[in-house]
């Protein structure tokens, strides 16, 4: 297992420097300045611009710059905001907190709804649970995330004000109060992307056991005298599961960037909002370091089902 981990990484070297020279040629060929409100600003004077532009290297060829950034990244240093003037690290460590519990949270809830309604529409096909399952799920991934998002708000914020629609990270609460505060302001978020994403997986999970549970396999199992739920927990959902993984693991970076209009819908400080706000006011090094943590993501989702593929399967094996 650990000489197969250590491959997968060094494999994923080269990927990964590929990636980097795409994302960074593509931004340096962008469009835009960083210092275009300091153009702009007449009481900064043009030897201060000039001066920054020096230092920081932006009229450069673009393969200096690069090798400068890589050698950079290499020793840990992520670069320098040039609009909220800090090191772009100190920024993203500021917002991954808050990311990873919005996010973290709305995925359990996916994977709560989804696998026991996919495994139960799928053992007892076309019931009236089936296919009052399978309508809503066709309609939780059919609304876009703003949709709901505001819906919710209208709903819960406005109308009935039992939630806040505006995410603070600030909260001055201590103990027990913080807490509730916390969770008060993340239920809305949370549901919006945790049943987006349960509506989908829940389709999938539903297909990948309806094709399981028709095998030759699980009808012997039956015919052994087993009881249907160890028949259907131990013969049939592990199996299902793997196509499932696959899905997950490969769609989990993807919720990171779709989180982005749920993070500005709710005003959430987290990673999309910070890649928003630096796309915007063309802050290079941030858009070029929130990138390249998402196709690091990637990699390591990856990874990350290739070794579940081992556990759910024991004919899987890694040399």
């Amino acid at each position: 297992m650990g000489s197969y981990i250590l491959r997968r990484l060094l494999i994923a070297l080269p990927s990964l420097l590929g990636i980097s020279v795409v994302l960074f040629t593509v931004l340096a060929l962008a469009p835009g300045d960083p210092f275009e409100e300091l153009a702009t600003n007449p009481n900064v004077p043009a030897e201060v611009r000039q001066m920054l532009r020096v230092k920081f290297g932006l009229d450069d060829p673009v393969w200096q710059r690069y090798f400068r950034w890589l050698a950079a990244m290499l020793q840990g240093d992520w670069g320098f905001s040039f609009i909220s003037r800090v090191d772009v690290d100190v920024l993203i460590l500021q917002r991954v907190p808050v990311t990873l519990a919005v996010i973290g949270a709305s995925q359990l809830l996916a994977l709560a709804v989804a696998l026991p309604v996919g495994i139960y529409s799928a053992v007892k096909p076309y019931s009236w649970f089936d296919r009052i399952a399978s309508t809503l799920a066709f309609i939780g991934f059919s609304l876009p995330t703003f949709f709901t998002g505001l819906l919710l708000i209208l709903v819960f914020s406005i109308k009935l004000d039992w939630l806040p629609f505006v995410y603070r990270a600030d909260i001055a609460a201590t103990g027990g109060q913080w807490w509730w505060e916390h969770l008060k302001q993340s239920i809305m978020p949370v549901t919006v992307l945790g049943l987006f994403q349960g509506a989908s997986w829940t389709r999938y999970v539903r297909s990948a056991v309806l094709d399981v549970v028709r095998l030759d396999y699980v009808t012997t199992a039956r015919s052994k005298g087993l009881k249907e739920r160890v028949v259907v927990i131990k013969h049939v959902v592990r199996n299902a599961l793997i196509p499932v993984v696959t899905l997950v693991a490969l769609q989990m970076p993807a919720v990171f960037g779709g989180a982005i209009v749920t993070e500005q819908i709710f005003r959430i400080p987290g990673i999309g909002s910070l890649l928003i706000d630096a796309i915007l006011r063309n802050d290079t090094p941030v858009i070029m370091a929130v990138t390249f943590v998402f196709a690091c993501l990637v990699i390591i989702f990856n990874l990350i089902a290739d070794l579940l593929y081992g556990w759910l399967d024991p004919r899987i094996s890694y040399r």
